[in-house]
């Protein structure tokens, strides 16, 4: 089947992976056999360069993809960024008052191939071992300045609603922040978004013609399904990311990747 005009993007957590964070195997086959018929694949991920890139390795997607929700496109292949936007100077202000206001907060900084981690908690430490990723522990003003892409708020989920209502009170301008699963809240530069990354990927594949589908479950998938040709959610998504979606799917345990593409198969 020619799947040549097709751009499909995914997120990785909760769509692309189960629960486990495994790929089903029917995926890989149904993935192999859109790339086969001429589609292209990427993802489109709250993950940085380490935390991603088992899963790109895996399916060997040889698109340039969307990190760091949206702050930056890389090829894995060329292992290099062909497009980024770095957090502005602010951003060091707000995380000194979320850790004034919440001393128990974990905070872990995105930056380029490290994580760093300057404020550590329960949270930060069980992210950590199921990513099997080694941090960087370093006071805030040790941080490189330079290539910090994303702020990741680790919180228990029953505690994050304050998090939220703070930094939407205190801690909005010049930034971003996007609710990525119960417990991770993120601090983008402002105007960044899976969405925004989407549209800066299609412009450097020269695909502005071409038909996108993008699949998630989160709100920070929301924007980046009601854009795209076609929006699809995963069974499991957030009821107000199925309301943006143009097609609902099986959910993330059940191989919803070969679903996606036997549907566009068939338009």
């Amino acid at each position: 089947m020619n799947f040549k005009d097709v751009l499909i993007v995914t997120d990785m957590d909760g769509t692309l992976l189960d629960d486990d964070k495994n790929i089903a195997v029917a995926d890989i086959k149904a993935i192999n056999r859109f790339r086969s018929g001429g589609g292209l694949f990427a993802a489109a991920t709250g993950r940085g360069v380490a935390m991603a890139k088992r899963i790109i390795e895996e399916l060997d997607i040889s698109t340039p993809c969307v990190i760091f929700n949206g702050a930056a496109v890389y090829d894995f292949k060329a292992d290099k960024f062909l497009w980024h936007s770095d957090m502005p100077d602010i951003a060091d202000t707000y995380i000194r008052m979320l850790e004034k206001e919440f001393p128990d907060i974990g905070v872990e900084i995105l930056h380029e191939k490290d994580v760093y981690v300057t404020d550590n908690n329960q949270t930060v430490v069980e992210h950590m071992a199921f990513e099997q990723l080694t941090p960087v522990y370093r006071k805030l003003e040790d941080v490189p300045k330079n290539g910090r892409f994303k702020v990741l708020i680790a919180y228990p989920p029953e505690k994050m609603q304050a998090v939220i209502d703070f930094t939407q009170k205190h801690c909005t301008e010049g930034v971003n922040w996007v609710h990525s699963s119960p417990m991770y809240y993120e601090m983008l530069p402002e105007g960044i978004s899976k969405a925004s990354g989407v549209k800066k990927l299609v412009q450097l594949l020269n695909f502005q013609d071409k038909f996108v589908v993008a699949a998630g479950d989160y709100g920070n998938d929301r924007a980046m399904i009601a854009e795209a040709d076609l929006g699809v959610a995963v069974a499991n998504a957030l009821e107000s990311v199925k309301e943006a979606a143009d097609l609902i799917v099986c959910d993330n345990n059940h191989a919803p990747m070969s679903e996606i593409i036997r549907h566009i198969g068939m338009i």
